[in-house]
């Protein structure tokens, strides 16, 4: 895939950039290791010093980042200020907490004494995704170069102008040369890397097939590695649910960021006595949107990342109707230039059909009417992702009682899931394994080193 800025918005090719050659890659890696060597034994201070200027950059520039995040991949402009908000926050985080999660942990023995030390292990390789360009990278940056690793970062090829803003803001920062380190290299070359004995560990946040490949490569290398992919996340409405706020939710839910989330809530699973009103409801939400500019603040429904992501998205859709499923609400592209496709709602779709197995990556919601909890928690688990879920219910034990069922990696209750600095984010199945954010994202490319004295 080239690596290339074009605009979502009008499909307009804006900016292009040159891979890099072997020669280049190896000397990249050469000075990211040079730069570990001093980096591990920084004094912390210094690590949340940089940190605290880093998220102050963002933080100052967030109408410039926020447009260019928009221009990249069609993020809604507000939208995309969020984000820039949200990456301040999780490198301000791991400034503040980072000495406090590193601490030397004593082990009670019965004789002598003994505690776990955390140290960084060298170079972390980052291959993070379009969706949210600058939050990824600030999940994996922020808490291992708090940790005294360096990073290097294959980026998504159609956020270039991204990738390449948050190197220059951590050199503007005062980060040395080589402790945030942007890679220009397509897909193919990024399992090749875990061969290369400067690297560490490898971490992925993207798709299953990317997840397969890298997370092979880190195995046959003998890396630890951390992969975020896909996930086809249940939103759960019991009977005696707040329809009125599960309707609010469940539209922000699936249709922020045009769907283009892993957790985004791609199955709304709703109880008989309530899934008419809940139906109504969210088909009045999504109708008469303004579609538009995403750089418009009135904008409502933005375009897609690509046309290709359109072309894909519809040709699940067409495969799920062919099978039998019913359209409740948009099913085609938006007849205008751009990567547009319609809010869309799904019924009727039964196991062996498209939507019922696969990742729907856009602004298309699957809705199931059950007629109990157990079946509720049934089809939720009908699947082979596991990284989020919601339950709505005015009767939170009872919530927390279906939470407790679900075969994933987080729930909410009563909201959407987000991703927050100081909670744990992650999946089982085949959405992944490994935990970003919150303590525990500190703890995953460490060394966790025992030391015994007599």
């Amino acid at each position: 895939m080239p690596i290339q800025t074009i605009n979502p918005y009008n499909n307009q090719l804006l900016k292009q950039y040159d891979e890099l050659t072997q020669e280049q890659l190896d000397a990249k890696l050469q000075i990211a290791h040079n730069a570990y060597r001093f980096w591990k034994q920084s004094d912390i201070k210094i690590r949340k010093d940089l940190l605290l200027k880093v998220a102050s950059l963002f933080r100052e520039r967030k109408q410039e980042l926020a447009k260019l995040i928009t221009i990249e991949m069609g993020k809604l402009i507000a939208q995309s200020e969020s984000e820039v908000e949200m990456v301040a926050s999780v490198y301000e985080y791991y400034a503040k907490n980072a000495a406090e999660f590193l601490k030397d942990r004593p082990m009670e023995i019965e004789d002598g004494k003994a505690f776990v030390r955390l140290s960084p292990i060298g170079i972390i390789l980052g291959v993070e995704p379009w969706n949210y360009p600058f939050n990824q990278v600030a999940r994996l940056a922020a808490p291992n170069i708090m940790a005294g690793n360096v990073v290097a970062i294959k980026h998504a090829s159609n956020v270039p102008q991204c990738a390449e803003m948050i190197e220059n803001i951590f050199r503007e920062a005062g980060a040395p040369h080589g402790v945030y380190t942007n890679l220009f290299l397509s897909g193919k070359r990024i399992s090749k890397l875990g061969e290369d004995s400067r690297i560490a560990g490898m971490s992925l946040t993207g798709s299953e097939a990317a997840g397969s490949s890298l997370g092979e490569s880190a195995g046959r290398n003998l890396k630890k590695s951390v992969l975020e992919l896909g996930g086809s996340d249940a939103f759960i409405v019991l009977d005696d649910a707040d329809i009125d706020l599960a309707v609010e939710k469940a539209y922000l839910g699936r249709f922020a960021n045009m769907g283009q989330a892993c957790t985004s809530a791609k199955r709304f699973i709703v109880m008989d006595a309530v899934a008419d009103e809940f139906l109504s409801k969210l088909q009045q939400k999504i109708a008469n949107l303004k579609v538009g500019d995403p750089l418009d603040p009135e904008t409502q429904v933005g375009p897609l990342s690509t046309q290709d992501a359109v072309d894909k998205l519809h040709q699940q859709v067409q495969e799920t109707v062919a099978a039998g499923a019913t359209i409740l609400a948009g099913g085609k592209p938006i007849d205008r230039e751009g990567a547009f496709y319609e809010l869309t709602i799904l019924a009727d779709i039964k196991p062996g059909m498209v939507a019922y197995h696969q990742e729907l990556f856009g602004p298309v919601a699957s809705f199931y009417r059950v007629r109990t909890e157990k079946e509720a928690v049934e089809l939720a688990n009908d699947t082979n992702f596991g990284l989020g879920g919601v339950v709505f219910s005015q009767d939170v034990d009872r919530a927390v009682n279906v939470a407790s069922q679900m075969e994933t990696g987080m729930v909410f209750i009563n909201e959407n899931l987000a991703s927050r600095p100081d909670l744990p984010f992650g999946g089982v199945k085949r959405s992944g394994y490994g935990r970003e954010l919150s303590p525990l994202g500190i703890e995953e490319f460490v060394n966790k080193k025992l030391i015994r004295i007599a």
